[in-house]
């Protein structure tokens, strides 16, 4: 009780969100400059590729910003779901407070949501590729690749529905809210998709390596995850029939006969 009050868990209660959010800002401000200095602008000198991140060139300054947001909001977005699974598959749970584990789960997904607002924000301001409200609300309807735009906006929606039953996780239960979280699978792959075939930074190294890392990293959360729930049911069942087992050796013993 007295130690949530100390000077140094206050302290602490104020460095981890400051940190997060300077950690998130050095992936952002990373993935800008890996777009602007890629093969977009071979051609140019370094000090043209310098004046460009810095908006100087305020034509595709809003296109470099709406790349490296959608970029850093997919990383937020694998990132929680990633999360999400180390939490029952209890990896993380020797090594940090089981309420710091759920509320850094959340605390991502709220991150993931806000680069990818500011990647579709954008979108409207930036004079190099147009989208229209409609567009980004709608999927499917745009002229630029709308199957992959369209799984996108989709894999957005999802997001948000996955988010806000953080906080309706006592209305809905558990078992509603863990069936609900399994859709970030889906808008995770349909994020990877769009990613792939409507980013235009598919073919640059850094992306390349992004999308297979992740996914691998998905794969491996996913088997590890299922094969410590088979596990876990297997572990119940078999201390039920233990314990089943020693109630009847009990009753037995003391010359009474077991409940059919």
């Amino acid at each position: 009780m007295h130690s949530r009050q100390t000077p140094s868990y206050q302290l602490g209660l104020f460095i981890k969100p400051v940190a997060s959010v300077l950690l998130v800002g050095a992936i952002f401000i990373s993935l800008l400059i890996a777009v602007t200095l890629g093969p977009s602008l071979t051609g140019l000198t370094f000090v043209q590729k310098i004046q460009s991140i810095f908006g100087m060139n305020s034509v595709q300054i809003w296109w470099y910003i709406t790349r490296a947001a959608g970029l850093t909001g997919y990383f937020l977005l694998w990132l929680s779901m990633i999360w999400g699974l180390a939490i029952p598959s209890k990896i993380v749970q020797s090594l940090l407070d089981s309420t710091f584990t759920y509320d850094f789960h959340e605390y991502l997904s709220l991150l993931g949501i806000g680069f990818v607002t500011l990647h579709v924000a954008v979108l409207m301001l930036d004079n190099y590729l147009k989208f229209s409200l409609a567009q980004i609300l709608i999927p499917f309807i745009d002229t630029y690749r709308p199957l992959w735009v369209g799984l996108g906006v989709i894999s957005f929606y999802i997001l948000l529905l996955v988010t806000v039953t953080f906080y309706l996780r006592r209305q809905i239960g558990a078992r509603t809210f863990r069936a609900i979280h399994l859709l970030s699978l889906v808008s995770y792959l349909g994020a990877t998709l769009h990613g792939l075939f409507a980013g235009t930074d598919s073919a640059l190294p850094i992306t390349k390596f992004l999308y297979a890392g992740t996914f691998l990293v998905v794969i491996f959360m996913t088997v590890y995850w299922l094969a410590m729930r088979i596990l876990g049911k297997d572990d119940e069942k078999t201390t039920l029939i233990n314990v089943s087992g020693k109630k009847t050796t009990s009753l037995t013993t003391r010359g009474m006969k077991p409940r059919s």
